[in-house]
């Protein structure tokens, strides 16, 4: 009985994994539907790509006021990519716990994280499994913020 149980929970645990993987995207370039908030994008294919490593002001999350600076970001991003096409590329954490998937999102040569950190419309997220390099990229961007006082940093104290 103890093998069958056993059997049955790998024979699950493997057809999940395979589950995943299947629904986590390539790397390469996408069409956009739109731009959910700051660090948010609703993919023309149906997906959901969360910005890893970023956390803009809340714009759209229920029973929660609307942040400032929030809806600055959300307009920073569909600025950032009114051409309707991001490229994506990923690091060791694909999916957050909502099942989206976390994504560095690109246009040409600039990182949309990196440029919201830069901007002060988003606070660093080091918490997340992510390259140490990436990591200092943005720790380094959001303190250009700070220093300069823009975004979310000009009404600190």
């Amino acid at each position: 009985m103890l093998v069958f149980a056993l059997a049955l929970g790998a024979a699950l645990w493997t057809a999940d994994e395979r589950s995943t993987r299947s629904r986590l995207l390539a790397e390469g370039e996408y069409p956009i539907e739109r731009v959910v908030d700051g660090d948010t994008l609703l993919l023309a294919s149906g997906p959901t790509v969360r910005l890893i490593g970023v956390n803009t002001p809340e714009t759209v999350k229920p029973d929660h006021p609307i942040e400032p600076f929030g809806p600055e970001a959300s307009q920073f991003t569909r600025a950032f990519l009114s051409a309707g096409q991001v490229r994506l590329t990923f690091d060791r954490e694909r999916l957050d716990r909502y099942g989206r998937q976390l994504a560095y999102a690109w246009v040409g040569e600039r990182m949309l994280n990196e440029e919201l950190l830069r901007a002060g419309l988003a606070r660093y997220e080091p918490q997340f499994h992510y390259s140490a390099a990436v990591k200092q990229r943005f720790r380094q961007a959001e303190q250009e913020a700070r220093q300069q006082q823009k975004g979310i940093w000009s009404t600190q104290e």
